[in-house]
């Protein structure tokens, strides 16, 4: 295997600062980072070359939240297919949800995912043990090294991941030893919107009431618990998919991030598509927290980019299209947008702000070590943009569900290239066969 490997010509994006260079790496590790133009002496002692011309030469994303759907819900997705996607993204981490089948509510379960990931996962990998009403126990010991974090359901949930017990989230709050993430919906507001929908439309509930029926309210009441939660046990919390104007507000920027122990994620499609676009995609824009109106999806584009709101991902969750075409009530929640989202965010903010919320602010948030920077010493997960337009068309997909809700879309920005701890893991178009992937660890 070759063990060297530099990138040069490129545009370096990093920790606010741009400027042509070139990068040298030695195993999986980056040793130099420097401007300019090598020395013809350091391009002949490299194994691998990587002209990257007119290109940006950025960190590799960091996803703190996917669902690939393995154990068992592996006809929509599995760990295998959609990291590879997240490869061909530039998306070159992730942090994957706790509600499969079985639900990561156990340490065994946790181990078994591992497992999995360790033998078929071409991205690098960790995972969330999940709250429910009755684990408390296991996630007061789990191993804050190893672990992404707690996921907390605070609204609709799968199984039993609804925690709703006020002396369980408590409990979890006070004792759990790593980053405490939430899904925020008030579940009593959420099904009452539901009961008045039903009680108009019947079974026939247009996907246009889904904003409405998890509404505003609904976030902002559920948000608001868990900061309250967080404030009084000093609990480390990051909330998932803020989705509302209202919740920008709750949030600061008057903290380094590294300072922050209330952050906040808002995601791809949040930040692209509004409530206008409902009668045209239907179910393939339905999820949960629900994209809401332009007047909110403006507004958390100007909290991601003033610091209110901290880090961009995208709750990749495939569903199978059949599941999805279904009527509103049959329609499962989720879009899969991995193998987009660094593009997408690309079309909204300046490349320097978005290194910053894809890989820079996870990293500091999670506590990622030695990822997320352009550093020498740190591990070499980068993604090569180039400026160019490009559409995403169906057979370009590499989700084991075949759809995305941008099908159609036109990009100006296409990653060619991405290297996985020092490997070349994808090339215009191609996956290499190998998997060069690692398990995260966390600093803490």
């Amino acid at each position: 295997m070759k063990n060297s490997l530099i990138i040069y010509n490129g545009n370096i994006t990093n920790e606010q600062k741009q400027f042509v260079g070139y990068i040298t790496i030695k195993g999986d590790t980056i040793t130099e980072v420097c401007p300019g133009q090598p020395s013809q002496e350091t391009l002949d002692n490299a194994d691998e070359k990587i002209n990257a011309l007119n290109a940006l030469i950025m960190p590799g994303a960091i996803d703190d939240q996917v669902h690939f759907r393995e154990p068992g819900l592996s006809e929509k997705a599995t760990i295998q297919t959609e990291s590879i996607a997240a490869i061909a993204g530039g998306v070159t981490s992730f942090m994957e949800m706790p509600n499969t089948t079985p639900a990561t509510t156990s340490i065994e379960a946790l181990n078994n995912k591992l497992q999995i990931a360790e033998n078929t996962a071409y991205a690098n990998y960790s995972f969330y043990i999940g709250a429910a009403n009755n684990n408390a126990d296991v996630i007061a010991n789990i191993d804050p090294k190893t672990v992404a974090g707690v996921k907390i359901f605070m609204g609709s949930s799968t199984g039993d991941m609804l925690v709703d017990r006020t002396k369980t989230l408590e409990r979890i709050f006070a004792e759990a030893p790593v980053l405490i993430t939430t899904h925020c919906e008030d579940e009593t507001i959420v099904q009452e919107n539901l009961r008045q929908a039903y009680a108009k439309y019947g079974d026939d509930i247009p996907f246009e009431m889904h904003p409405i029926i998890r509404s505003n309210e609904a976030c902002v009441k559920s948000t608001d618990k868990a900061i309250e939660l967080a404030l009084k046990y000093s609990a480390q919390l990051n909330v998932l998919h803020i989705s509302t104007k209202e919740e920008c507000s709750m949030f600061a920027n008057n903290l380094p991030l590294d300072q922050k122990r209330i952050t906040a994620e808002v995601c791809a499609h949040h930040l692209w598509f509004d409530s206008s676009a409902y009668p045209t995609l239907k179910g393939k824009m339905k999820c949960n927290p629900a994209i809401k109106t332009a007047a909110d999806r403006d507004a958390l584009r100007q909290a991601l980019a003033d610091g209110r709101l901290d880090i961009a991902a995208t709750d990749h969750a495939p569903h199978t299209l059949e599941q999805k075409l279904a009527k509103y009530t049959s329609s499962p929640s989720g879009l899969p947008l991995v193998q987009h989202s660094l593009p997408m965010l690309m079309e909204i903010y300046n490349p320097m702000q978005v290194a910053q919320f894809m890989a820079h602010n996870p990293a500091i948030v999670y506590k990622v070590d030695k990822r997320g920077f352009l550093r020498p010493g740190y591990k070499a997960d980068i993604a090569i943009v180039q400026k160019q337009l490009w559409t995403v068309e169906a057979q370009s997909l590499l989700y084991k569900c075949k759809w995305s809700p941008i099908e159609g879309s036109n990009l100006q920005y296409k990653v060619t290239h991405t290297i996985l701890n020092g490997k070349i893991a994808y090339q215009n178009g191609i996956v290499n066969k190998t998997s060069f992937a690692q398990q995260l660890k966390f600093d803490r």
